[in-house]
């Protein structure tokens, strides 16, 4: 595993909840060549005395270099924890994703604040409709088996769609392949209200066609 070294005086930002670190704030990094070129690859956080700080997901091609999964030491990075925080972000948002209108876009996961760094999903059509994803940092790009499982079980929605940003994949030397991960793809073409109206919109690129 990765060691990241803080320099003295940059833990304060995150032991206040900031859950980023850039290069600026690095002192160094020990661990293999391979580990320490795989973006999102999992590493311990520890202060400049070698105090342990957290555990977060590094990628060297990325501005933000290491993006914070835990400050507990207790707590490893494996797939029951991310299992665990898909089904509770979806769990504290499931009865608007079930009741809401069909044609909106409803927000599932949201990222950082879920404790899922990089990651986005969306529901369109509840249950019988469309998951759509966006795996936006390398941490959760390597535990994508196991997010894809987890919204499955946790919603009943058969469909999971990968939407790709290029700008965002490319920054964070990741691959463009959007696709279906798990049953079928959106049409490219649906009505989805949008301020109260509705447009038609690609789901898939969040493309708004004009009117």
């Amino acid at each position: 595993m990765l060691i990241i070294t803080i320099k003295q005086g940059k833990e304060q930002l995150l032991l206040k909840g900031d859950p980023w670190i850039y290069q600026s704030a690095i002192e160094k990094i020990e661990g293999k060549p391979h580990e320490r070129n795989k973006p999102g690859a999992t590493a311990i956080v520890q202060t400049s005395s070698r105090q342990f700080l957290a555990r977060a997901a590094y990628n060297a091609k990325s501005q933000i270099a290491a993006r914070v999964w835990t400050l507990r030491e207790d707590e490893p990075i494996d797939h029951a924890l991310v299992k665990r925080r898909v089904q509770a972000a979806v769990q504290r948002r499931k009865v608007a994703f079930e009741i809401a209108d069909p044609q909106a876009l409803v927000l599932l996961v949201d990222a950082e604040k879920d404790g899922l760094p990089g990651l986005l999903v969306h529901g369109y059509g509840g249950v019988d409709g469309y998951l759509i994803c966006q795996f936006n940092a390398g941490g959760v790009e390597l535990w994508k088996v196991a997010v894809v499982q987890a919204l499955l079980a946790a919603t009943a929605c058969r469909n999971v769609y990968e939407r790709c940003d290029p700008l965002v994949r490319k920054g964070e030397g990741l691959p463009v392949a959007p696709g279906a991960l798990a049953g079928d793809e959106p049409p490219s073409r649906l009505s989805v209200r949008v301020g109260g109206k509705l447009a038609p919109m690609d789901i898939r690129t969040g493309f708004t066609y004009p009117r």
